[in-house]
């Protein structure tokens, strides 16, 4: 039966194969380990490993999004609020995400959520909602710092949202309230201000030039004309009024 023999050797040879052969994606990497001591990487592509005597640690090089959850924080200034973030990173060795730290991910969440309670208590309420920038920049180099022997490279961190206590909340809208009229009535006063000194030069010159005086009054004559009313008072010069009385007394 030399015919039965090879068709059972075939299939025996392709249920090894089948058994050991790995398909890695483009993105991923395989560490390996024979007898218990790491021997490689290998992947993309077919990956061979030995049953019993080999295994593989299967690892994505794409970068992952971590969503840090809703961390309590009490600010340099007693204020307590819940901050989230998001943290970008990715593994940059394969070798060292197996070999250094047990959960490469858990590790990363836990240190980000650490961190970001450590940072932000270090700050008071106002520089961290006007400093986001600066907040983000710090946190990704601490952490960086800390994941660089894990072969991660946190690439960007994210502060999300600062959830800050309704009395909080209404103590900043009534500041913010404040502030607006303020600058309010700053700029009303500025504008009074620049109106008097207009006033002032415009009684100067009519004080030197008296025709001008008389000018400003035809125009505003004019202005009232042109004006839809029932009743209008014109006003009466006194010099005029004086030049009349004078030429009364001397008839008399």
């Amino acid at each position: 039966m030399p015919g039965m023999h090879t068709i059972v050797t075939v299939a025996s040879v392709l249920f090894i194969l089948l058994i050991c052969l790995n398909i890695l994606n483009e993105y991923e990497r395989a560490v390996v380990f024979t007898l218990g001591r790491f021997t490689g990487i290998k992947g993309p592509g077919p990956v061979l490993i030995v049953p019993l005597v080999q295994r593989m640690s299967r690892i994505s090089l794409r970068t992952v999004v971590l969503d840090v959850p809703p961390q309590d924080i009490i600010t340099r200034d007693n204020v307590s609020l819940k901050v989230n973030a998001v943290v970008y990173y990715q593994v940059v060795d394969a070798s060292r995400a197996v070999l250094q730290v047990e959960n490469y991910y858990y590790a990363t969440s836990q240190l980000a959520q650490t961190t970001l309670r450590g940072v932000l208590g270090k700050m008071e309420l106002d520089e961290l909602l006007s400093a986001r920038d600066k907040i983000n920049a710090e946190l990704q180099h601490i952490l960086d710092q800390v994941t660089e022997p894990w072969g991660v490279k946190v690439e960007k961190v994210e502060v999300k949202n600062v959830d800050l206590p309704q009395e909080m909340q209404r103590a900043m809208a009534k500041q913010a309230e404040a502030e607006r009229e303020r600058r309010a009535k700053i700029i009303h006063s500025e504008g009074e201000l620049q109106a008097s000194a207009n006033l002032a030069k415009a009684a100067e010159v009519m004080s030197k030039h008296p025709a001008t005086l008389q000018l400003r009054y035809l125009q505003t004559l004019v202005e009232i004309g042109a004006e839809n009313n029932s009743t209008i008072v014109f006003p009466f010069p006194l010099d005029i009024a004086a030049a009349f009385l004078r030429k009364a007394a001397d008839s008399n």
